[in-house]
């Protein structure tokens, strides 16, 4: 990771971290990047619904126009609809303005390429740079001046691809939908109502600030509640920006990302569909999902945490599924990042075609117990390698043996450690997580906040 970029894009608190400044010297960077005196480049930009959005959205635009690039709005969007369009429409690159679940406040610029994969690394390199120096990129002038293009119609042919991947009509089911106040807020109900289902729907009034505030994936509980009160059949819960995709069944049991890489992948492999095909998982992946995989003769990968690098290792193997437990789950068949609307098309695929209720679909995967705590540092990389931490950490390691495991890794998108253990006894993880996580407090790396 830079100074600016992270795992997932340029990420922080707007107007401090992230300013106005940086979205007009990246649109810059990137109009003559891709542009050249023979030809305009073209950016197509999505954001979601945080009130910092529009400031970036205009300094973003206006970087771009003023470097010769045109500036294509498909306004507010998923972030994988913003991957779609860039590589069905020809487009040089895209912009995603959104920070996903993190609060209201904070803000981010997601980069994609000509596939609308993640952008390349050296392109971010060149990015940083360009930012680090505070450069400016020569003045378009007269008729090479750029323009800004509605370009709602993208988004449109998002929404009509995803309905054309729905192998069953939804008639006669009840969806619950929890759309996080973000992007989805009304592109959800659409979609599952153009399919015919019946649709109950919260988390769709965004008034700028309420965006993942008791609602969405980061708050499952919610729809949890809807599904048992209103009776559904099925519920889906998205994040702010709509990568993610959290599920709960009939029983209003959550069905996590894990839950639905066990599923999916026992559908594909009954399907005949799965071949040799492996499921690539990262290091937070729950040890009760490579245990029902393993009971199904189904292999899997292992990735760091982040979409990007499970992206990358299906594209080295070929695989065809692979996902975060977070909800960040890729259908490498259909799209080149997560995608919670799709997401949530395929769970209902693997119900109909089955016939079977969800609850049964993921009933073959018992959960460890698993604790994750959350620590707000000042310097990632120096609390990690605290000596007062390390030890805890490899006293915490030693008393679990082999009946758990314990993880210490930095977040790519926040000033954050985060400690997770699991176990097969719960008080026993919950233990060892929180002797880390007081090591970390009382070694005085950590923050308030």
């Amino acid at each position: 990771m830079g100074k600016y970029f992270g795992t997932d894009g340029f990420r922080g608190e707007a107007n401090r971290e992230l300013t106005a400044m940086h979205a007009f010297q990246l649109g810059q960077f990137l109009g003559s990047f891709y542009g050249s005196q023979a030809r305009r480049a073209r950016v197509v930009i999505g954001k979601d619904t945080r009130a910092s959005g529009y400031m970036l959205e205009d300094a973003l635009c206006a970087g771009l126009t003023s470097a010769g690039a045109d500036a294509y709005l498909l306004h507010v969007t998923p972030t994988p609809s913003v991957s779609y369009v860039a590589r069905t429409e020809g487009f040089d690159c895209g912009v995603m303005i959104s920070a996903s679940h993190n609060p209201y406040w904070d803000n981010g610029l997601k980069l994609v390429n000509a596939q609308g994969e993640k952008m390349e690394d050296a392109v971010i390199e060149r990015a940083e740079a360009f930012l680090d120096a505070g450069a400016s990129a020569p003045l378009a002038t007269r008729e090479r001046i750029g323009r800004v293009v509605d370009h709602a119609a993208g988004r449109n042919r998002y929404i009509g691809y995803l309905i054309s991947l729905a192998t069953h009509s939804y008639k006669g089911l009840r969806v619950g939908l929890d759309c996080a106040n973000g992007s989805t807020w009304q592109l959800a109900e659409s979609v599952f109502k153009a399919l015919g289902a019946e649709v109950t729907v919260v988390g769709n009034t965004p008034n700028g600030e309420n965006i993942n505030v008791n609602c969405g994936s980061t708050h499952i509980e919610n729809l949890q509640r809807l599904v048992i009160e209103h009776g559904l059949d099925v519920g889906f819960a998205f994040d702010g920006d709509a990568d993610r995709c959290i599920a709960v069944d009939e029983r209003g049991q959550a069905v996590d990302g894990d839950r639905i890489l066990y599923l999916y992948a026992a559908f594909l492999q009954k399907q005949g569909l799965l071949g040799a095909g492996h499921v690539v998982t990262t290091i937070m992946s729950n040890m009760g999902l490579y245990r029902a995989l393993d009971a199904l003769g189904i292999g899997y990968e292992q990735t760091d945490v982040g979409d990007k690098y499970v992206y990358e290792r299906i594209q080295q193997r070929g695989d065809p599924l692979g996902g975060e437990q977070s909800g960040h789950i890729i259908f490498a068949k259909y799209a080149t990042t997560g995608d919670g609307l799709l997401t949530a098309i395929k769970v209902m695929q693997a119900m109909l075609a089955q016939k079977r209720p969800l609850s049964e679909l993921h009933a073959g995967m018992v959960s460890y117990p698993q604790v994750l705590i959350n620590v707000r540092v000042a310097d990632k990389a120096a609390a990690a390698a605290h000596p007062q931490v390390v030890a805890a950490l490899e006293a915490a390691r030693a008393g679990l043996g082999t009946q758990g495991r314990i993880l210490l890794r930095k977040s790519g998108t926040e000033p954050v450690l985060r400690v997770m253990c699991e176990a097969e006894d719960g008080d026993m993880a919950q233990r060892a997580a929180d002797s880390v996580a007081a090591a970390l407090r009382d070694s005085g790396m950590a923050v308030e906040g």
